[in-house]
């Protein structure tokens, strides 16, 4: 028998030699190795309620700081081009449609630019009314995404979920409330997102049981998906907003979790800011990508189908 003097710096030893795997599945490589990067980002800031030429100011200096980060894709708040409402005639008052001039001058400003955006408006399709994200580059419409499960009751739910790529990244897009549900997330990791953005536009009368709450849906929604999920968040300044009833907090906390979990960027509180991030589309993480979602899809989606039938008919309200 070895006497414990012998065994531990065995122990120690046996330890050392492994640093350098177990080193490789949680920190970045180095220069040296080529790493394949996408620089992503969001714009924390504060929108102008109804004032279209003040939030395109913003989404300018904002395209100013990402191009001197060289960011490859940048995202702003849910609804910031146009505002968020409490009641439907001031959303539909600030709306337009993606072949507006609005949006044409919206296009016209990512002319020369290497940078993917993302900006969120209330958008005019017919007569309906929708909260949608435009994903923009190089002055023309990638496409669009349009909230799923909208919290506000006038919105018309979107139902398409696509997904775009950038110097080999694919990556989608949920607005807000939609990172609290299993689905949204799990569709686009299952048609290839390897990263989500989520912007939000929050004022909230509970701040501390809304943070701690909605950070928890997203660290779920990035380990069950393997995904990155950026929370691209939005500030207030001071305790009323125009166009909202009751007063709040607009505390901001953009971030951005890996697929294991954890905040690797972050804006911080209540700071107009640009959060960047070097993702790098070799990191290995032990969350692994899409293989929860489609296990579990392919071998208990009759089990689910049958358990939802006694909830369709008359579906409870979130």
């Amino acid at each position: 028998m070895l006497a414990m003097g012998k065994i531990l710096p065995l122990v120690a030893a046996c330890l050392w030699g492994l640093l350098p795997a177990l080193r490789g599945a949680v920190e970045p490589k180095g220069a040296d190795s080529a790493a394949r990067i996408v620089r992503i980002g969001h714009y924390q800031c504060a929108c102008h309620q109804g004032d279209f030429e003040a939030n395109l100011a913003t989404v300018r200096r904002g395209l100013d700081q990402a191009d001197d980060a060289k960011l490859d894709i940048v995202s702003f708040p849910e609804c910031f081009l146009t505002g968020y409402y409490l009641k439907e005639a001031d959303a539909r008052a600030n709306a337009f449609a993606v072949n507006s001039p609005s949006m044409k001058r919206v296009l016209a400003m990512s002319v020369g630019r290497d940078v993917v955006i993302l900006v969120g408006f209330n958008e005019l399709r017919g007569d309906k009314l929708y909260n949608t994200v435009a994903v923009l580059e190089r002055g023309e419409l990638l496409g669009r995404y349009s909230k799923a499960l909208p919290y506000e009751g006038y919105f018309e739910p979107g139902r398409e979920f696509p997904v775009f790529e950038k110097k080999g990244l694919k990556f989608g897009v949920v607005i807000c409330s939609d990172g609290g549900y299993i689905e949204p997330a799990r569709i686009l990791a299952l048609k290839g997102a390897r990263l989500i953005f989520a912007p939000h536009f929050n004022f909230v009368s509970d701040p501390v049981a809304h943070y701690v709450t909605v950070r928890h849906d997203h660290i779920a929604r990035a380990v069950e998906n393997g995904v990155y999920f950026l929370r691209g968040n939005n500030i207030v300044d001071g305790a009323r907003l125009e166009g909202l009833r009751d007063a709040g907090t607009g505390y901001g906390d953009s971030y951005l979790l890996d697929p294991n979990g954890d905040i690797v960027a972050a804006a911080g509180l209540s700071h107009e800011r640009l959060m960047t991030y070097q993702l790098d589309l070799d990191q290995k993480y032990r969350a692994p990508w899409n293989r929860r979602s489609i296990k579990s899809g392919v071998e208990l989606m009759e089990p689910l189908q049958k358990a939802l039938e006694s909830h369709r008919v008359s579906p409870k309200k979130d």
